[in-house]
């Protein structure tokens, strides 16, 4: 098996990568080290995530001095860019920012999963997405980035969907829908959205949770319900309680092959859609 999960990760991509510096909790690495030790086991490319800034200047700082493996930023459009904010999606996507994400820790959802009513909503109340989301599509649009959904609720992953589909963007991304910020949606509506064109993104960070852990086989399920070509596999890791993600990548993948998936699956999964997301 062991041989197996090296030639897996030959070549793979972990999307959904946190590193230090963080403004508000201790990471288990910089963009440096995780970039370093993700070409030593011959990964492709990682994307570095941060729930409060923009990441692209560490990811192109790591990739001077790292050569051999593609190191991505990212935007998370949460309080500390102005939430959703055209302006910081422009300025990230012209540096080279390759995804975003739609409000996570500042998000509604996520509120009123700590019992706050407070937080972003990208929808009006006529059920629509807001001007100033169309902006941000738009703009994901011109520069081809991928949209990731953060950790915004059902209703509002739908509507967006709707809109991001009428705009032409293809490059969809739901981001760990088996549970995020208190939801968990179900397998018959995560089908319903992939029929639409999105792609499901798992992270393995849910099976290490403090609480409400979910067993791996959640995950293996899901992916064979709604079929691997619709699915893409993460980590999610960087927080001081889990292995560093250069670890938690082996640790993944040999979990989900003992849960039942495939060799092909997981090339799929963590090979070929991040890769055709992210035009590598």
């Amino acid at each position: 098996m062991k041989e197996i999960v090296r030639e897996l990760i030959e070549g793979s991509v972990d999307f959904h990568i946190h590193i230090s510096p963080d403004p508000y909790r201790e990471r288990i690495a910089d963009a440096y080290e995780v970039a370093l030790q993700a070409k030593k086991l011959g990964m492709k490319g990682i994307v570095l995530k941060s729930h409060d800034y923009p990441t692209t200047p560490l990811a192109q700082l790591a990739q001077k001095n790292v050569e051999g493996i593609e190191v991505i930023g990212s935007l998370t459009l949460n309080d500390g860019v102005g939430g959703i904010n055209p302006k910081a999606v422009e300025v990230s996507a012209k540096m080279g920012a390759r995804v975003v994400w739609m409000p996570t820790l500042s998000s509604l959802n996520e509120g009123r999963s700590k019992g706050i009513e407070r937080g972003i909503y990208i929808l009006g109340e006529n059920g629509q997405v807001l001007p100033e989301v169309i902006e941000v599509l738009a703009l994901i649009k011109e520069f081809d980035l991928v949209l990731c959904t953060g950790h915004v609720s059902k209703e509002e992953i739908t509507a967006l969907l709707s809109e991001a589909r009428s705009m032409g963007i293809a490059k969809f991304v739901i981001s760990h829908p088996l549970k995020v910020a208190g939801i968990s949606v179900s397998l018959d509506l995560q089908k319903k959205w992939t029929e639409r064109g999105a792609f499901i993104e798992h992270c393995f960070v849910v099976t290490t949770a403090l609480s409400e852990r979910l067993e791996p086989n959640a995950i293996a399920e899901a992916v064979r319900f709604v079929g691997a070509e619709r699915c893409i596999l993460s980590t999610d890791f960087g927080q001081l309680r889990n292995p560093p993600p250069w670890e938690g990548i082996q640790i993944m993948l040999t979990t989900l092959l003992q849960c039942g998936l495939s060799e092909k699956q997981l090339k799929i999964l963590v090979k070929d859609n991040p890769c055709q997301l992210l035009n590598l």
